[in-house]
């Protein structure tokens, strides 16, 4: 009767025996701050099929602890959560272990799971209609042909030739249908508390998309930008506080090596060599499975914006400075942040209103860069827009990069007049906005030189064909400036290059003479 007492004593004290779980099924708050991939090159476009950046997660929940110690389960986080970035503050006893659940529900774990119990197999006759349902036991699991035992003996699922599928009294113990991070820890007292989960996950990306629309004189433009966040997790932040940093961010670790996905088992149901069954029938093969969530083909757009009024709902332009993403300095980096709760869905992109200038000044130059002793022929030149950003040239703001639609309106319409890639701009810089090939603008240089000298003279002519004046910058590529004579060495420099600036009138041309080795 001691021994008895003294050992039930001892389990009744056991960590193991004392243990609750409590699970917190999902936030209160949460905010993310989303990363730009820092392998995309400035300008560059979010691949939507593999989202290589990533994002700061911070969720508050509240729980209600029991007394002692218990394990803490919090569901709904992000599948590509990097599990050993998580920090949970807010526990009286704090952190004693934390585990990413690894047990996640799918059609083999269900099996698996339910190995050696009762399931219920339900078959509809082809030709009647008639569904039958009966009970069976699992007898083997998803590796190879599952195995069931019914009242009729032993058969092989999917092999009747009858449409089947097994239903379930309940989900076995230990598999859970979201992503889960588990947490040891003790509280002296019974208590509500009120903690936060902050940690890394990969799926996300964010980049800037312009929109600028060209005034009718062609000296001005209206510039908006979309603020556009990517996730490619199978999970949704419901009225989160949205935030996306730009800047060139150092990151020594790949994330996507830390985020060990599972193994889950695979299902692959199939018939014995023979057909065996009970019928002996063998069904045709089971349908491909369908893509897995990532594949952003499918992903939903969801725009977020606030609007002047109703008269101007068909124009984006219409959206006010108050409703755009606020922007912050965090040290060398900027953060946007957006000004109202928004939901990030799973698999899906939403879009926020992020930058509102009208009537920002601008002018078209036409550029090429060539060498010496190219001698291109016909070549056409870049079509570039020049914004100064500044106060006084009615920018003045960080420019995240981002791709860029220009239209211009023609005939009444608007129509794209090009597109381009903007790269990051700080404020006080040249905006330089490459949207096009003109073919109107032509450049070709040849080795010309007068009778009887050596041949190291060269021509380069430019001809217009627009009904008006354009201003070309000619760049020269040159190694050792001891090879081409004065007429180059003095051109003003541009980019480092020196630069040839001409304004070339209304269908005539210009020529600049040169000498170069």
């Amino acid at each position: 009767m001691r021994r008895s007492l003294a050992l039930l004593l001892l389990l009744s004290a056991s960590p193991a025996a004392a243990q609750s779980v409590v699970t917190s099924t999902a936030p209160d708050l949460v905010s993310i701050s989303a990363f730009r991939d820092p392998g995309r090159g400035e300008g560059g476009e979010i691949d939507l099929d593999s989202l290589a950046g990533f994002a700061l997660i911070s969720e508050q929940r509240t729980i209600d602890l029991p007394a002692g110690e218990s394990l803490l389960r919090f569901e709904g986080v992000a599948e590509g959560m990097v599990a050993v970035s998580a920090i949970v503050t807010g526990l009286p006893g704090g952190v004693v272990q934390k585990n990413r659940d690894a047990a996640l529900l799918s059609p083999a774990s269900l099996l698996d799971g339910s190995l050696g119990n009762r399931v219920h197999l339900r078959r509809t006759d082809r030709a009647t209609g008639k569904v039958t349902e009966e009970n069976a036991f699992i007898r083997s699991g998803p590796d190879g042909a599952v195995v069931l035992r019914t009242a009729a003996g032993y058969e092989a699922l999917r092999c009747s030739g009858l449409p089947e599928m097994l239903l379930y009294d309940r989900v076995p113990k230990g598999l859970t249908a979201k992503p889960t991070l588990s947490v040891t820890t003790r509280s002296p007292a019974a208590q509500r508390v009120t903690v936060t989960l902050t940690y890394l996950s990969t799926g996300f990306d964010w980049a800037s998309n312009y929109v600028a629309r060209v005034a009718g004189d062609g000296k001005t433009l209206d510039l908006f930008a979309w603020l556009t966040v990517a996730n490619s997790n199978g999970e949704s932040f419901a009225d989160a506080d949205l935030s996306a940093l730009a800047g060139t961010l150092n990151v020594e670790q790949d994330f996507d090596e830390l985020v060990e996905a599972p193994p889950q088992p695979q299902l692959r149901l199939s018939c014995f060599p023979t057909g065996s069954g009970r019928n002996g029938i063998r069904p045709p093969p089971p349908p491909s499975p369908p893509p897995a969530p990532a594949a952003m083909a499918g992903y939903d757009i969801v725009v977020t914006a606030q609007r002047r009024e109703a008269s101007l709902m068909d124009s984006p332009m219409a959206i006010t400075a108050f409703s755009t993403a606020q922007l912050e300095d965090m040290g060398d980096l900027k953060l946007y942040r957006v000004p109202m709760r928004v939901t990030v869905a799973a698999n899906a992109q939403k879009q926020v209103a992020l930058l509102v200038k009208d009537k920002v000044p601008f002018r078209t130059i036409h550029r090429l860069r060539t060498c010496p002793t190219c001698e291109p022929k016909n070549e056409g030149t870049q079509i570039v827009l020049r914004m100064e950003n500044k106060e006084a040239g009615k920018l003045g703001v960080p420019l995240p990069s981002g791709q860029v639609a220009v239209f211009e309106s023609a005939l009444g319409e608007e129509l794209l007049a090009g597109e381009g890639a903007m790269r990051d701009h700080a404020v006080g810089e040249t905006v330089n906005l490459v949207i096009g090939e003109s073919r109107q603008v032509l450049v070709t240089a040849d080795n010309h030189h007068a009778p009887g000298k050596q041949g190291e003279d060269y021509r380069v002519t430019v001809t217009n064909a627009n009904p008006f004046a354009v201003v070309l910058e000619l760049g020269f590529a040159i190694d050792d400036m001891k090879v081409v004579d004065s007429r180059l060495r003095k051109l003003p420099r541009k980019d480092g290059l020196p630069t040839w600036i001409v304004t070339v009138p209304a269908n005539d041309s210009r020529t600049l003479d040169y000498r170069a080795k």
